[in-house]
């Protein structure tokens, strides 16, 4: 049964026959050298048609919740697929669309990935400040002071950044709180006015 939609891939008996030693020769210069199949762990694996033990012509497909993103060089995505986390938010609109949009060999593709992957972030931050239970920031501030911090990291290769690992770790909630005063000042004068 041949699927002529559907790449080779995915199915049990590939449809393209390996070209022969001769157009190999031909087209690849220098070709050959390794075709004694003594000097090969990997003849076995050649012989076509393989025995490849699989009951199916081509396997059954996972069901599609919602449309899932894929690289636009394959049709369709693979038959079988994660679920676990469903684009949403900003961060899904940003990943649809460098999957809708770029090819995975541009660097577009996987700087919009990363982008997305930060949005992600900041929007779970922010949620977790509208529950009840919001995320603590774990700088591990405390434990500089009583657990002896300083005393633990004398003699190790990056002693010399002691001082950025405050700066690095609290510096954006510090920022950030810093931006929600002003940004409530703001509109506390705005309300007065």
């Amino acid at each position: 049964m041949t699927h002529p939609d559907i790449p080779s891939a995915y199915v049990r008996d590939k449809r393209t026959p390996p070209p022969s030693r001769e157009e190999l020769r031909a087209r690849i210069p220098g070709w050959g050298v390794d075709l004694d199949p003594v000097d090969r762990p990997s003849y076995p694996k050649l012989q076509y048609p393989a025995d490849t033990g699989a009951h199916w012509d081509f396997p059954e497909r996972q069901p599609q919740k919602w449309p899932r993103e894929h690289s636009i060089e394959h049709a369709f995505v693979t038959p079988v697929f994660g679920t676990a986390q469903p684009p949403k938010g900003l961060s899904g609109v940003v990943r649809k669309y460098a999957y809708a949009r770029f090819s995975e060999g541009r660097l577009a593709h996987w700087l919009l990935l990363v982008a997305g992957d930060r949005i992600d972030a900041a929007e779970h931050r922010l949620r977790s400040f509208a529950s009840t239970r919001p995320d603590v920031p774990a700088t591990g501030i405390r434990s500089e002071f009583t657990r002896g911090g300083l005393r633990s990291r004398r003699g190790r290769s990056d002693a010399r950044h002691h001082l950025l690992d405050p700066v690095v770790v609290a510096g954006p909630w510090v920022a950030g709180a810093g931006a929600a005063v002003l940004g409530v000042r703001k509109v506390t004068r705005a309300l007065r006015r």
